[in-house]
């Protein structure tokens, strides 16, 4: 189940395109800076350090404490990025094995 967490993630976030309710962008806020958290800790132990910094500022941009007014169409962006970037991490760890 844990190896599948970025898809699920990925998932969430372009979910996040559609019309939803408010309730929702928050927890998905929740739940990305948690998981970005995670990684970025995984990250930092195994020494690589850009993805660190990559994963703990995901981290600190989905944190839900501090809202960061970027307007519904500049956190559609990003939800596209991250969720490309979520696949990619996901493909090159379990298809790709590299």
């Amino acid at each position: 189940m844990i190896k599948y967490c970025n898809i699920l993630l990925a998932f969430a976030l372009l979910i996040c395109l559609m019309p939803m309710p408010y309730g929702y962008y928050i927890l998905i806020r929740y739940i990305s800076a948690i998981a970005f958290g995670v990684m970025a800790y995984d990250y930092y132990y195994q020494k690589q350090k850009k993805m660190y910094v990559v994963t703990l500022s995901l981290a600190l941009l989905f944190q839900p404490l501090i809202k960061i007014p970027l307007g519904r169409s500049i956190w559609v962006g990003i939800d596209i990025v991250v969720a490309a970037f979520l696949i990619y991490l996901f493909l090159r760890k379990n298809v790709f094995k590299v």
